[in-house]
């Protein structure tokens, strides 16, 4: 038993020791390691991802920015859904050109210099704001560590390095209303049980009246949105920085928030 319980909690203690994500390095079949599938990969078996979802869950559930918990749920519950989403990425050729150049979103890929001279009004120039508003950074995204494909590992990883991408086409902030709103569009768009979990037991939270606006007039914007706007997966965004905010929401079918959330709880 003692045996079983060393072989079963094993990913735990390589996932709390490993290290940051390798910053501008691709996805692919970089390590020399037995078993390793791309650089941060940590096999596990069935039953260590059951125990890895359930702990994870827990965590998410109880402190909704445990955002490494986060990860770890979406990794050990999302294979089925990933496939869905890489498939669809192949048959559209802007995701097919990302996942062939397997693009990296962080502060050693971003030329910073460059998203500054940006007109105002343009994408890159509100994810900059974004960014600087929020005190956040790209560097921030977890690296993949549970997810046995070496393709499918970079399909979650792009859907969270480009997380602050959608704060900004939707006009959302950090706050937890904030979130929960991105996580309800996201569900809609990806079908990842993680956004699922995190949208219908993420509002637990929320003050009576953020609640009250949350149902009667986010949830129904963000799902509206979330159905009518293409794969989110599919866009290049690294290649639309000049391009007007309002031009890309329009593109994307994306329309104004009804509300502004900033100072909800």
């Amino acid at each position: 038993m003692a045996t079983l319980l060393r072989g079963v909690l094993r990913p735990l203690c390589a996932f709390r020791g490993s290290p940051g994500p390798l910053e501008g390095v691709p996805l692919r079949a970089l390590s020399h390691d037995a078993g390793l599938l791309y650089p941060e990969h940590i096999p596990t078996s069935l039953l260590q991802k059951v125990l890895l979802a359930a702990g994870s869950a827990g965590m998410a559930l109880y402190d909704p920015y445990r955002h490494d918990m986060v990860a770890v749920l979406g990794e050990t519950t999302g294979r089925r859904t990933l496939k869905v989403l890489r498939d669809q990425m192949k048959r559209d050729p802007e995701g097919a050109q990302i996942l062939k150049e397997r693009p990296r979103i962080s502060l050693s890929t971003l030329d910073m210099d460059k998203l500054r001279s940006l007109p105002e009004g343009s994408f890159g120039c509100a994810y900059l704001r974004f960014l600087d508003v929020n005190r956040v950074s790209p560097d921030t995204r977890a690296p993949t560590r549970f997810v046995d494909d070496e393709e499918l590992a970079y399909v979650i990883q792009r859907y969270r390095e480009i997380h602050d991408m959608l704060h900004t086409l939707l006009g959302m902030p950090t706050n937890i209303l904030g979130e929960i709103v991105v996580k309800w569009f996201e569900a809609v768009q990806t079908g990842l049980p993680m956004c699922v979990l995190s949208a219908l037991f993420g509002p637990i939270r929320l003050s009576a009246q953020s609640l009250q606006l949350l149902i009667s007039e986010l949830i129904p914007w963000a799902v509206e949105n979330g159905r009518r706007a293409p794969c989110i997966l599919n866009v290049y965004y690294e290649r639309r920085w000049e391009q007007p905010l309002q031009a890309l929401r329009q593109e994307l079918g994306i329309t104004e928030p009804p509300l502004r959330v900033e100072g909800l709880v």
